[in-house]
Order: structure tokens, then sequence, then C-alpha cells
């Protein structure tokens, strides 16, 4: 049986979240990625990893280099899981500015 990381525990991590920013802009190889982090190479690749394991990143082999890129139907899924709460934060929102505003006409 093969064990699946959870992809909402993956994103919580500060440093696998500047990895998906990342590669949301280009295919990095691991490498290039590491360049960019004042991580050691070892703890980048674990987040990877981690990464790879829950789909969120997509290896793509180029002769010798492994370049990885993100996996948009994966993040796909986490859009659509946060959407809900993303509305009821804007109603909530726009009900606190409609508050505030009739609060200051009062004044």
């Amino acid at each position: 049986m093969e064990l699946r990381r959870d992809v909402f525990q993956a994103i919580a991590d500060p440093t696998r979240r500047a990895i998906i920013m990342l590669l949301a802009i280009q295919a990095l190889t691991p490498s290039a990625i590491a360049q960019e982090f004042d991580s050691s190479r070892q703890t980048i690749s674990r987040h990877i990893k981690i990464l790879t394991e829950c789909e969120l990143l997509e290896k793509d082999q180029r002769g010798r280099e492994i370049y990885y890129q993100l996996n948009p139907q994966k993040l796909k899924g986490v859009a659509e899981f946060i959407e809900p709460f993303r509305k009821m934060w804007d109603d909530r929102f726009n009900k606190l500015e409609d508050i505030m505003k009739d609060y200051q006409s009062k004044k």
C-alpha cells in the first residue's frame, strides 16, 4: 500500500509554499530551486519530495537533468476546497465595512 501525503499538510509549510510559487513561474532543477533558499540542498530536496508525493509537483526528465514543475490540477482541488471559505470571509468583511460606514456617517 502506497502512503500519500496530505496536500494541506504539504502547503502548510512556508518553504514548500515558496517552492510552489517559484515553480508556478517555470520548471526548475532541484539545484536551481535550492539556490533560492538559505536552507541546505538536502532540506530543499526533502521539501521537493513531500510536494512530489502529494502530487503538487511533477518530474520532467530532460536528458540527465530532472526538472520539477507545478501540477495545477492538484492546486485546483485546494482552491475548490477553499472557495466557500473565501466567500464567507468576503461577506463578513463587506458587512463589517457597511457597519463602519454607517458608524462614520452618524458621527
